[in-house]
């Protein structure tokens, strides 16, 4: 408990010293549940606000977490240093950070929500701190930017990795569930705030383009940091099938229009790109294009060692497929080494958060 204090302690200390802002707090999206005298508000999302002390960017934008987190990811690091937010804050952005709706400060109700599940200690090593010690993709070994030292770095019983593994919470079993609920309140929260750019991370990627397919005119950009993926059936962990609309796994717009997944006909590429990379699942010809999403600026970006460097290039070519333009960003090909996924909080952030301020002023308009 000591530790994370500190650590909180240390964060707060630095966002006052880098960045004068303002704060406030809100929730959107939601409907009332429950029988006459025992309603309950559900499906709302909460929202909080950061503003510069002088905005000098057009458009604000709007962070997503992936799985098992919340809006801590872009506060800042486990161990102590300011976070995305922060940066973005620097860079003259209104930021605005949510909880995913059933998710953290966004209240989960077990009589109208999913079941729950929780990343394994394992997991969390494995996938997110350590994946050099016992990653099983080809690029595992090059993570190298988890902050910490000493035997135990990136495992628990090191003090950054238990301050992280305490800011684990349950997420939605149901990533068809998460997805629709996310949309809607999505949604509700563009038409409050008008257009944004959106920065999605893993589970999240989905909501980027769901979201731009219900509002494409108030998504003006996508970063997308290692996306859900790839498109049509899992890989490394499994090879299920997964996200039948492709690239999520609640309906998507396309065009000729798609009535059920099935009528999105997938074939499997003969070969990989090379041996580091899966094979992908791609749309058969003709491809059905995705209309909404054609003519937003969108960034794929990928670590060099996470297990997503093993298939993100199979969410680009799908995007490319369906009439969506779109850059795809291997960080390694920028000169930034050794991130695995949780690339946000490790000891380079600031350097990543510049690369994608690059794109972002570049293509952004």
């Amino acid at each position: 408990m000591t530790r994370l204090v500190v650590f909180i302690a240390a964060t707060m200390t630095a966002l006052a010293q880098r960045t004068p802002a303002t704060r406030e707090f809100f929730y959107v999206g939601g409907k009332y549940s429950g029988a006459p005298g025992s309603e309950a508000m559900t499906g709302q999302m909460y929202v909080e606000a950061l503003r510069p002390a002088r905005v000098t960017r057009k458009y604000p934008l709007v962070f997503f977490h992936g799985l098992g987190q919340t809006a801590t990811n872009w506060m800042g690091t486990p161990d102590g240093r300011p976070g995305w937010a922060d940066y973005f804050l620097a860079q003259g952005y209104v930021v605005y950070l949510v909880d995913q709706p059933a998710r953290g400060r966004s209240a989960w109700n077990p009589a109208v929500n999913g079941q729950w599940q929780f990343p394994s200690l394992a997991q969390v090593e494995q996938r997110f701190t350590a994946p050099e010690v016992n990653g099983n993709w080809p690029q595992a070994k090059k993570h190298t930017q988890w902050p910490g030292s000493g035997p135990s770095v990136g495992r628990h019983g090191d003090p950054i990795f238990d301050a992280f593994f305490a800011s684990q919470v349950e997420s939605l079993l149901s990533n068809a569930e998460t997805e629709a609920l996310v949309q809607v309140a999505g949604s509700a929260l563009l038409d409050k705030i008008g257009p944004a750019i959106l920065v999605t991370h893993s589970q999240a990627g989905p909501f980027g383009w769901l979201l731009a397919d219900s509002r494409p005119a108030m998504v003006k950009g996508i970063v997308a940091v290692e996306p859900a993926g790839p498109p049509f059936q899992n890989s490394l962990v499994n090879e299920n099938a997964a996200r039948p609309w492709g690239i999520a796994d609640v309906p998507l717009t396309y065009d000729p229009p798609v009535r059920s997944p099935d009528d999105l006909k997938k074939i499997r590429e003969p070969r990989a790109d090379g041996p580091d990379f899966a094979v992908c699942w791609e749309q058969a010809d003709p491809p059905h294009r995705l209309p909404h999403l054609a003519g937003i600026p969108i960034v794929i970006v990928t670590t060099e060692a996470s297990y997503h460097a093993f298939y993100d290039h199979c969410t680009v070519k799908f995007l490319t497929r369906a009439g969506v333009r779109n850059t795809f960003l291997r960080l390694e090909n920028e000169g930034i080494h050794g991130n695995g996924h949780m690339v946000m909080l490790e000891k380079n952030s600031d350097q990543v958060a510049a690369r994608l301020q690059k794109w972002i002023v570049a293509n952004v308009k």
